[in-house]
């Protein structure tokens, strides 16, 4: 499968995609990376993820965006 550590449950976390165990969502952690967190930061702070539960939010949101075309100026504006 494969976003095997990724979950989308509609009773957990409002339907988010979330570290799968947690209640962890992945834009949290993406967010947390895009404001100068390191991987190390989020682990200390979240103990109970792993390094490839990181990379699998950022694999996730990867895919997200290249699946949808979003100009910047609507988002922006």
């Amino acid at each position: 499968m494969r976003f095997e550590k990724i979950s989308v449950n509609p009773v957990i976390c409002h339907g988010q995609a979330c570290i799968k165990g947690t209640r962890i969502p992945v834009y949290q952690v993406v967010q947390m990376l895009a404001n100068g967190d390191s991987i190390d930061d989020l682990l200390h702070s979240y103990p109970t993820i792993k390094r490839r539960d990181v990379l699998s939010c950022l694999e996730y949101a990867a895919y997200l965006t290249k699946e949808e075309i979003t100009p910047i100026e609507s988002i922006s504006g």
